[in-house]
């Protein structure tokens, strides 16, 4: 299958993970931008066809995203199907930290969780195959990278899947506003996953049934919420302080 990624960062990033991937790159005709001609240089010694085309085409191209003047079409990386998580779960060699997205429809918001989840070190970020936002460029550039290095995972049906992970000793964090208990008073040191829901709405009556423990991250301020992404850098974050990665 055959998608588009824009941006410096993004297009970089697929180029160095497997260039045989790229089919065909489009760049803007007059750029002054130095890491997009260290990045053109990079795709000609690899022999990457290379198009010339004017900032309108590209703005079409990308659909009005911002594109930072080249998109390449490549070859959509094999994502894992829900049969492949028992093996997966086996084969990890550290305490499993999961993500899991639950009603995050906004691509921009996939992508800045991706990141995070990337930036801490989990393993892999589950999502439902419905009303859950796809990858696609948006998400890429947002990711900044971070799609081509952790597993991303979207199954047909959520539950099967979170009872699938306590079946493997999995403990299931869920994250809501309504919970006393506080996350840095929660212990994280098990193999988890923590089950993030979208602003609006958070996580679903029947996924917090599923859960092992809901936990919430104070609020000091007059904010009510936090962005998914920044919640999910949190929860993370602690989790790796609490297992001791920063001593």
């Amino acid at each position: 299958m055959i998608e588009l990624v824009y941006g410096i960062h993004a297009v970089k990033s697929v180029l160095d993970d497997n260039s045989k991937r790229i089919l065909s790159v489009y760049i803007t005709q007059k750029s002054k931008d130095l890491r997009l001609k260290l990045l053109i240089d990079q795709l000609k010694q690899c022999k990457i066809g290379i198009k010339k085309c004017d900032r309108q085409q590209l703005d079409i191209k990308a659909q009005g995203a911002v594109h930072q003047g080249i998109i390449a079409e490549i070859v959509q990386k094999y994502c894992m199907k829900e049969n492949d998580l028992s093996n997966f779960l086996i084969q990890c060699k550290t305490t499993p930290l999961l993500v899991i997205l639950d009603g995050i429809t906004d691509p921009r918001n996939l992508g800045a969780c991706l990141r995070s989840a990337d930036a801490a070190g989990a393993h892999i970020v589950i999502a439902p195959r419905n009303r859950s936002a796809r990858l696609n460029g948006t998400v890429r550039k947002v990711a900044s990278g971070s799609v081509e290095h952790i597993p991303f995972m979207q199954v047909t049906n959520l539950i099967r899947t979170l009872q699938l992970l306590q079946k493997h000793n999995i403990w299931i964090v869920g994250t809501i506003t309504q919970s006393k208990r506080f996350i840095f008073n929660t212990e994280l040191i098990k193999p988890l996953a923590f089950v993030m829901g979208s602003e609006g709405n958070g996580i679903r009556r029947l996924t917090q049934k599923y859960c092992d423990e809901l936990i919430t991250i104070p609020m000091l301020g007059a904010a009510t919420s936090l962005n998914v992404s920044v919640a999910t850098g949190i929860c993370l974050f602690e989790a790796l302080r609490q297992r001791g990665k920063y001593k």
